[in-house]
């Protein structure tokens, strides 16, 4: 229905649930507590938040509210039938319930196309105003096709080379995930592979370089690609940062993104290191609702109101 369509009995139509895919590259960089937290702070602000634990080798946002014992899980939904509706446990914050992730027969490698393809439909009916994911780590085409379906597509950093290498091959790997989906029709059905393929002889050196070429020697790619690649924007996020120099990487790892991917990357926002974050982990206690006078609990609020807005974080010391 369209934005501005009413339905029948002439009341506007519910709002779409908005979903925010939040991918780490690998594990360590803090993922799960700031999805926690950015769901926490989204639910303080009178949001219905629900979150979406489909990091299925090891699903743990429950443990940042201190949840513990059996609870409906994804196992239902892609066994059973059960509907994603049903499986949401209350987190015990105002406005904020939990899907777990816990698959207990079966693993991420089994979900068929057909199940993610349900699983999407039915996040998109979910009663609520945003639904945060909350990804695996690496490349697994179920993590990959998350983060692409997602409405804000998230991605954390942190100030260690692996995790900005890591983080580099996820984007590779999702960009040209999404140039071979939006080309697959039969003219185009093999296209990127052979082209990629033969990279080489073509002087293509990137991913950037691929889809400059498609664009330029095939009009019906080129405006396949304007218009799936229109808009697609990653937001940026650094966690665990010490310094300027951290905060200053994740600017440069936009600029990276941009030269080699040609991807729009917007950084968002940092937020620094803080020992309250092991201690509220351990309490298993929500660190928006206990550390309010943490910088971490500013940078985070900072950083969901840059998502929303689209916009960049400003650096250190500039003020509005």
């Amino acid at each position: 229905m369209a934005k501005d369509q009413k339905s029948p009995d002439n009341t506007a139509a519910p709002p779409k649930c908005e979903v925010w895919a939040v991918a780490g590259g690998k594990g360590g960089t803090g993922k799960s507590f700031l999805v926690s937290s950015i769901a926490t702070a989204l639910a303080k602000k009178q949001n219905r938040v629900i979150m979406l634990d489909l990091d299925l080798g090891g699903a743990n946002l429950h443990s940042f509210f201190g949840l513990n014992g059996p609870r409906p899980s994804l196992t239902a939904f892609f066994e059973s039938g059960s509907r994603l509706e049903e499986l949401s446990t209350s987190t015990g914050v105002e406005n904020l319930s939990l899907i777990t992730g816990n698959l207990e027969s079966m693993t991420s490698g089994s979900i068929k196309a057909s199940q993610r393809q349900k699983l999407y439909r039915q996040m998109a009916k979910l009663d609520g105003r945003y639904m945060i994911v909350d990804l695996g780590a690496g490349c697994h085409p179920n993590t990959l096709d998350m983060f692409l379906m997602a409405d804000r597509m998230i991605a954390l950093i942190v100030p260690e080379f692996t995790s900005i290498e890591n983080m580099y091959v996820f984007f590779k790997n999702a960009l040209f995930r999404k140039v071979v989906y939006a080309l697959k029709g039969a003219e185009f059905k093999n296209l990127v592979r052979d082209v990629w393929l033969q990279r080489g002889t073509r002087g293509i050196k990137n991913i950037k370089d691929l889809i400059d070429y498609l664009r330029t020697n095939y009009p019906l790619a080129d405006e396949v690609l304007g218009r799936e690649l229109d808009g697609f924007k990653i937001y940026l996020l650094a966690n665990m940062t010490r310094d300027h120099k951290d905060i200053a990487l994740g600017q440069s790892v936009k600029s990276v993104l941009q030269k080699y991917l040609g991807l729009d990357a917007c950084f968002a926002g940092a937020v620094e290191y803080d020992d309250a974050v092991r201690q509220s982990v351990r309490e298993g206690r929500p660190f928006m609702l206990n550390h309010l006078s943490s910088p971490c609990t500013k940078q985070i609020t900072d950083l969901i109101d840059n998502i929303i807005k689209s916009r960049e974080s400003r650096p250190p010391g500039i003020q509005p």
